[in-house]
């Protein structure tokens, strides 16, 4: 297998673009993925788009006007983890030499697609219409978290005020300005203990990287950014108990992901994670290894994941702050993953960063810790 780099990088700022199709959304950050870089479009071989909750062939319509046609264009749906898993298709293709150079996109667009509140469910799953959705899920791992382990409302909403700290900081987020602890805990309440602030926002977005081998990337930059691990993992469907303080389909995938890249927790520098509640950033925070079981309170109390901390974790605001367009977060994940590696964070970036590490999670499936998990490795 050939070893793969990401050569450009390109985002647009997560809102609302009531106004703007979701084809819009899209080109605009291919454009700016090529003209970072330095790649034409006719020399993309192939087009691998991330979306959930779309219309039909949206990858063919993010690229025709740019002048990338007849290509093969694959369309991959894996609810949050979509963009992420658009990725390592890419990076398959690529290191089995099946293309020397690839487009990567991940677009969404929800505003005007629903009048707020959670994403609808299947209406086939049984668990979902007795309601557990996201929120509700979310909330009875805040709870059982709580009894097992003593977490506070409190440290749950440091999670959000740090979110919004870094946010404050990165222009292509949709909250741009800071809160406080009683901020967060005055929120109007959404599913017990999580209140408003500690859900991210319904959001619009797209985020677009380019992907080549690595003896190719040489053409384009003398700083290409390595991909030395690209994990996707299912749910494991069983009945009876599942220990909701602790995602196995992380544990399992980040396991996994340590092996391939060669390294392990303690060896990652920046991590963007899926911090769809406050308490996911907490509990991931466990499940990707860096900090022990019933620990990620006093890690996030401590400041060890802060920007200037022990391991920096969504300084870009994260899925809280920046939004979760869904099938578009995962490809914003890795964005500023390669910006944090190449030392083009500005005023977030993380000091001598080497490591990073992506993580996008989701799709609720009843019998199923979730439906998808995918991680990426990245070396600068």
């Amino acid at each position: 297998m050939r070893d793969v780099a990401i050569v450009g990088a390109g985002m647009i700022k997560f809102g609302k673009y009531y106004n703007y199709t979701l084809p819009e959304l899209g080109e605009q950050a291919v454009v700016e993925a090529l003209k970072d870089s330095g790649v034409a479009p006719k020399e993309i071989e192939a087009v691998y788009n991330g979306c959930a909750m779309t219309t039909f062939l949206p990858g063919q319509r993010h690229v025709k006007r740019i002048g990338i046609s007849g290509v093969p264009i694959l369309n991959i749906e894996n609810m949050c983890s979509s963009s992420g898993v658009a990725l390592r298709e890419a990076w398959i293709a690529i290191s089995n030499g099946l293309y020397d150079v690839a487009l990567v996109v991940g677009a969404e667009k929800l505003s005007g697609a629903q009048k707020g509140g959670p994403l609808p469910v299947d209406e086939d799953d049984i668990e979902s219409n007795q309601g557990s959705i996201m929120p509700a899920i979310y909330a009875m791992r805040a709870r059982r978290h709580m009894v097992e382990y003593g977490l506070t409302p409190e440290q749950m909403a440091l999670v959000t005020v740090k979110s919004r700290k870094n946010a404050a900081l990165n222009p292509y987020t949709y909250f741009q300005k800071e809160t406080t602890v009683e901020d967060v805990l005055n929120d109007p309440m959404v599913a017990d203990p999580l209140t408003r602030s500690m859900c991210c926002p319904v959001t619009d977005g797209a985020a677009a990287l380019v992907v080549c081998s690595m003896e190719r990337a040489k053409r384009y930059t003398n700083k290409p950014i390595k991909i030395l691990a690209s994990e996707l993992s299912s749910g494991v469907f069983k009945s009876g108990f599942i220990d909701m303080t602790i995602p196995e389909i992380t544990v399992r995938g980040a396991k996994e992901a340590y092996e391939m890249a060669g390294c392990g927790p303690e060896d990652i520098d920046v991590a963007e994670c899926h911090d769809a509640f406050a308490i996911a950033e907490l509990i991931y925070y466990e499940a990707l290894g860096f900090c022990e079981r019933g620990e990620s309170a006093k890690f996030i109390s401590e400041g060890l994941s802060s920007i200037d901390g022990k391991l920096a974790v969504n300084p870009s605001g994260g899925l809280m702050s920046r939004g979760h367009p869904v099938g578009a977060s995962g490809a914003a994940q890795l964005v500023e993953i390669v910006w944090q590696l190449r030392g083009q964070a500005g005023s977030r970036q993380v000091k001598n960063a080497k490591l990073g590490l992506t993580h996008v999670t989701g799709g609720g499936i009843a019998g199923m810790d979730h439906g998808a998990c995918c991680i990426h490795i990245l070396e600068g």
